[in-house]
């Protein structure tokens, strides 16, 4: 079977993250750092001969993705499929106010319980759906090509941890995989049962503008 080479890739630093908020579906843009980031990873990426650009159609990730379609002359398509998880009562708020307001839904959420739903929102379990069936939708159509999905810490965390058989229908709590803004994660895939793991959270493209770049807020 033809190798599929995929690129999960967090999209820049927003507004919303340089002031540490929950982004959730909000239309927050990138920051002046964000775009600094976008355009040093498209150039990166231009390197590895992309065929196919995806991205959540939330502003951040649209902004980023298409820097690196401006370089490669490749579309992009969007999918509310990869958007971050819908994050209900606690967009738009940082951390401490969501703990302050909303406990029940900040801890099952820090936590990482699969089938929480927030108030208003969603569960990770909405989310890995949602997500992962997209994704093999266009793996199955791109397949022996080299294709870049740009989304979200959340998003590309269940995605990452569905590739990894890390996540099944009774699990109840996950670990985190941690994507910076712009991180990349890689993967070669045969096949549902033959997925190699190249990186996760690769950023050494970006160290000489953040340097040790760390997690940002959603």
């Amino acid at each position: 079977m033809p190798v599929t080479k995929l690129y999960l890739v967090r999209h820049g630093q927003s507004a919303g993250n340089a002031e540490g908020r929950f982004g959730g579906h909000g239309p927050t843009p990138l920051s002046e750092l964000g775009l600094k980031q976008a355009e040093t990873t498209a150039r990166y990426l231009a390197k590895e001969g992309i065929h196919a650009i995806y991205s959540s159609d939330l502003a951040r990730a649209v902004q980023t993705a298409e820097e690196l379609s401006k370089l490669v002359n490749v579309p992009v398509t969007t999918a509310k499929a990869f958007r971050e998880r819908h994050v209900g009562v606690l967009e738009g708020l940082t951390f401490d106010e969501s703990k302050a307001n909303h406990p029940d839904d900040y801890y099952a959420l820090v936590n990482r319980n699969v089938h929480h739903v927030i108030t208003k929102g969603e569960s990770y379990r909405d989310l890995l759906q949602r997500a992962t069936g997209e994704l093999w939708n266009i793996l199955r159509e791109h397949q022996g090509k080299r294709v870049a999905v740009f989304s979200h810490t959340g998003a590309i965390c269940f995605m990452t941890l569905h590739l990894m058989g890390a996540i099944r229908r009774d699990t109840k709590q996950t670990p985190w995989i941690v994507t910076s803004n712009c991180g990349i994660n890689r993967f070669e895939i045969r096949g549902r049962r033959n997925v190699r793991v190249l990186a996760l959270n690769d950023t050494r493209h970006l160290l000489h503008i953040t340097g040790n770049d760390s997690f940002a807020a959603r």
